[in-house]
């Protein structure tokens, strides 16, 4: 049952049925137990009424004295019940002999002893009470038969089960009116959210809400700001993208016009280069949008776990042809570190980044240096340069996309690079770490948990 308001529902019925049946047994029980003693305390009344006016007759029970309680209806006043002239009644001497009897009264003694007690006579049993009147020396035993009885006790208890049945179905409706009423605030909040165009994302109203409803609210408008703030990130990133895109393709168009007319060839062969250097600034640019999409919705696709230094190694070997151009020597200590990841795809673009940024920063003649070191229960990729190092003011603000620091590397960069790692190591579920070097230059450091996980 997967509506809330069938669930309340049955969940109040089934409740107010188990307390309507609790209350209906009990009442029973109880009718039945009062509607006794009121017989049985009519039986008393009976029985002492025949004794009174015995001793005003001077002790002499005349042979109609019995005949009193004849007369007496089992209820007051008239109706369709045929109750009326359900007693009898006998009065028996000390001395054995009977003084007086009712009508209908069954033969022999109605009872042997004093009080209540009950007695099969004429195949139907009585229910007896004995008045013994020692100073008279009589016994008057009235009595009524225990099938009549249960049939007054049974109707009057059938007398009250007909309106209660009768309240089970307006229960039941009162307790639907009740859930729909309940639920009405969810419904409005439902028909708001359905009415609302998908470019609405502002808070919905909290003023009328019901306090349990608070709490959604607030969660679905945090979920509306998380995703303006996304949706807002998106379009920067692709105003970001597309204008720096725009700017390497035009100066490509510009360059392929000089080098098309070209008086000489000097101007072609420096337009051609200008279009290589274009063509590089391009393809490392596309590569990190690629990048950065790959880090910020990584899926676990299930690869095979790849040694560290092997992958560190293997970003290295692609990396020395841009070491070569710019005059910097690449150095790798990976030691004994034994660690394996099937994170490959995310900690490798992580590393290019930080290697080609230290690559690119360094002066000619300077020395990359690319560690790996394993320290309890994490791993550490530190890459080291001799660069210029990160401004203080811009340390805050470099692995926000397209951040250009003061220190920025020569040939523009895209302020993508320490983005994608940032972005590749909060999804492995590491930090990133930058830090000045003593005597100029700057450390970056991944540090990865040993056991590192499988997003």
């Amino acid at each position: 049952m997967n509506s809330i308001r069938k669930r309340l529902f049955v969940i109040l019925l089934v409740a107010t049925g188990i307390i309507w049946l609790s209350a209906m047994g009990w009442i029973q029980h109880s009718t039945r137990v009062e509607v006794g003693h009121v017989l049985d305390r009519r039986l008393q009344e009976s029985a002492r009424m025949v004794a009174s006016l015995i001793r005003r007759n001077g002790g002499i029970a005349a042979p109609d004295a019995a005949m009193l309680v004849d007369e007496a209806p089992a209820l007051a006043g008239t109706g369709p019940h045929d109750y009326a002239r359900q007693l009898i009644c006998q009065v028996w001497g000390f001395d054995g002999q009977l003084k007086s009897e009712s009508d209908g009264a069954p033969s022999g003694q109605l009872a042997r002893q004093e009080g209540f007690s009950e007695r099969e006579a004429d195949g139907e049993v009585w229910r007896v009470y004995t008045h013994v009147d020692r100073e008279m020396g009589v016994r008057v035993m009235v009595g009524d038969a225990r099938s009549i009885r249960e049939r007054l006790v049974h109707d009057v208890a059938m007398g009250l089960l007909a309106p209660a049945l009768l309240i089970l179905p307006l229960l039941a409706v009162l307790i639907w009116l009740a859930v729909r009423g309940g639920l009405a605030p969810l419904d409005r909040l439902t028909q708001a959210l359905s009415r609302r165009p998908a470019t609405d994302l502002s808070p919905l109203r909290q003023v009328d809400a019901a306090s349990e409803l608070r709490p959604m609210i607030e969660a679905l408008n945090g979920l509306f700001q998380r995703v303006e703030g996304l949706r807002e990130r998106e379009r920067s990133f692709t105003a970001f993208a597309a204008h720096e895109l725009k700017t390497p393709l035009a100066g490509l168009k510009t360059q392929a016009q000089v080098a098309a007319m070209a008086p000489d060839t000097a101007t072609r062969d420096r337009a051609l280069g200008q279009i290589a250097r274009g063509v590089d600034r391009t393809d490392r640019m596309v590569r990190q949008l690629l990048d950065m999409t790959a880090a910020e919705n990584a899926i676990d696709s299930g690869a095979p776990p790849q040694e560290g230094a092997r992958i560190l190694a293997d970003v290295a070997d692609a990396l020395v042809i841009l070491a070569q151009s710019r005059g910097v020597t690449l150095r790798l200590e990976t030691g004994e570190t034994q660690w394996r990841t099937t994170q490959a795809a995310l900690l490798a673009p992580a590393l290019r980044n930080l290697l080609e940024n230290a690559i690119l920063a360094s002066p000619k003649g300077a020395c990359v240096e690319a560690r790996l070191l394993r320290d309890g229960d994490t791993v550490r990729f530190a890459v080291l340069d001799r660069g210029p190092g990160i401004a203080e003011a811009d340390r805050p603000h470099v692995i926000e996309r397209f951040y250009r620091g003061a220190s920025s590397p020569s040939g523009g960069g895209s302020g993508l690079g320490l983005s994608i790692v940032a972005a590749a190591v909060r999804t492995m579920g590491g930090e990133l770490r930058l830090s000045p070097r003593h005597n100029g230059g700057e450390r970056a450091e991944l540090i990865l948990p040993a056991a590192p996980r499988t997003t």
